[in-house]
């Protein structure tokens, strides 16, 4: 079983992305991320339904690099409740799963 982590998050837009993308993986903590083609987004929020237009992002990251990336993401995040959903990676080419994990040992506290 691995350790790796795909964790998702959507942004508002590409910039907002990119920035905090860079920040994720220069802190150490994910090895990369992938900032995904804009998409529109309906979800329920405070009793109304809402639709916008939102800039995913795929984080790869490792289970002890998680608490760091959550705050991280929480912290620069501009959405009051931001989505964050870690998913476990079950299996992968092990060449790439181990690269993930070597990159997030760099995690600075």
């Amino acid at each position: 079983m691995s350790d790796i982590l795909l964790v998702m998050t959507n942004l508002p837009d590409s910039e907002t992305a990119e920035k905090l993308a860079r920040h994720i993986v220069e802190s150490g903590a994910a090895a990369c991320v992938s900032q995904l083609a804009p998409c529109i987004s309906t979800y329920r929020w405070r009793d109304k339904i809402e639709t916008t237009s939102e800039v995913p992002l795929l984080i790869k990251t490792t289970q002890a690099a998680y608490p760091q990336l959550e705050a991280l993401i929480f912290a620069f995040h501009p959405y009051e409740l931001p989505e964050i959903i870690a998913v476990p990676v079950s299996v992968g080419l092990p060449a790439y799963l181990d690269w993930v994990s070597r990159e997030t040992n760099t995690c600075k506290e």
